[in-house]
């Protein structure tokens, strides 16, 4: 048999998938087009999808809000 990648524990995503991140991070042996399209796909979430889940979060729950603050702040500040 060949070798085999061993197997990721599920867990639920975040903003990116265990695919895109293995694409991303030069992890998956693919080609530049794949890569790219993972990048894509990444910053489409970014700007479509994750400003309404901000604003739903200011709306309904600023507490977890505030934790997703500190989360992106203190990586960006790193």
């Amino acid at each position: 048999m060949g070798d085999t990648k061993p197997a990721r524990m599920a867990k639920s995503r975040g903003l990116i998938t265990d695919t895109e991140q293995d694409r991303i991070s030069g992890e998956a042996d693919v080609n530049d087009a794949k890569r790219y399209q993972a990048v894509s796909r990444v910053r489409r979430r970014i700007r479509e999808q994750l400003p309404g889940e901000v604003e739903m979060l200011k709306e309904h729950h600023p507490e977890l809000l505030e934790e997703l603050r500190d989360v992106v702040c203190e990586e960006a500040d790193e």
